[in-house]
């Protein structure tokens, strides 16, 4: 049960790093150089918007600064917002984002940076939560009974009330670099976070197009909306400051999902445990 548990802390990790991929394909694609409005179609917004939570999602009703990057294409102005966030020490990501395996939803807050360093919490389909800390060569991981109840579906009941037994909130710690733990710590990352985002295999041209200015979580935004072949998705860039990408929203019914990006160049509150914690490299399996 152990690498099972594991892997779905990965899974998350790994699904969130494909959210900024569309900041790279919007270098070479096609743009609408209109500083208007756009002319995605209004059920795709509303389908985006009525997924976010109201904390979360840009406010409509703020009155309409200046227009920002005025002169500047939609492709130009991901194209900075690309550079800026690429460029970051580190950021904190949140948000939820699909999950292949089980078709269901995972919702993550990891704050991250470029030694490798990162701390949050992931969770899916509402099933409990993981909390999950890196620091230096050790990475430490502490799950509630619901976490692992959830995951251990489908196994025997004993061997289910033994893990629950033993790990339910306590924390455990196991090498970095072992067989267990070593591909999930890569991805707290920034670096190879970043990387993998830019990677992409789709040669499908990639049409930018301007939005608004806005507001996300109260901070000045410019809206891009991001056509990929029959995907329509929505970015946000910050305005003041240096443009990093603010939020992701998924415009595919398939794999809908929406993230956003904040603490960019904070330190990340990634430190060991206090208390007992539980040595799993130490226990046979």
């Amino acid at each position: 049960m152990r690498r099972r548990a594991h892997r779905t802390a990965l899974a998350a990790l790994l699904l969130a790093a494909g959210a900024t991929a569309c900041l790279t394909g919007c270098r070479s694609g096609q743009d609408d150089t209109s500083s208007g409005d756009t002319t995605r179609p209004a059920e795709s917004t509303a389908s985006a918007a009525s997924a976010q939570s109201a904390s979360a999602s840009p406010s409509a009703s703020t009155p309409t600064p200046k227009e920002p990057f005025t002169g500047l294409t939609g492709a130009q102005i991901s194209e900075r917002a690309l550079k800026a966030t690429t460029q970051a020490r580190s950021l904190r990501m949140s948000g939820t984002v699909p999950d292949e395996e089980s078709g269901g939803t995972i919702k993550i807050d990891i704050a991250l940076d470029r030694r490798g360093d990162c701390a949050g919490t992931m969770g899916m389909n509402g099933q409990g939560e993981a909390e999950l800390i890196k620091t230096g060569d050790t990475l430490y991981l502490k799950y509630d009974e619901r976490f692992l109840r959830a995951q251990s579906k489908g196994e025997p009941q004993a061997d289910t009330e033994a893990l629950v037994s033993l790990l339910a909130g306590r924390w455990t710690k196991m090498s970095a670099g072992g067989a267990d733990a070593k591909e999930m710590a890569g991805f707290c990352d920034l670096d190879k976070l970043l990387e993998n985002a830019g990677d992409s295999n789709d040669d499908t041209p990639t049409t930018v197009t301007r939005g608004k200015a806005t507001t996300v979580d109260g901070t000045p935004a410019f809206t891009l909306y991001e056509a990929d072949g029959s995907e329509r998705n929505t970015v946000y860039v910050a305005t003041e400051g240096k443009p990093y990408l603010l939020r992701f929203e998924s415009g595919s019914k398939q794999e809908p999902g929406a993230l956003s990006f904040t603490g960019y160049d904070e330190p990340v509150p990634a430190e060991s445990p206090s208390g007992e914690v539980l040595d799993l490299d130490g226990m046979t399996t």
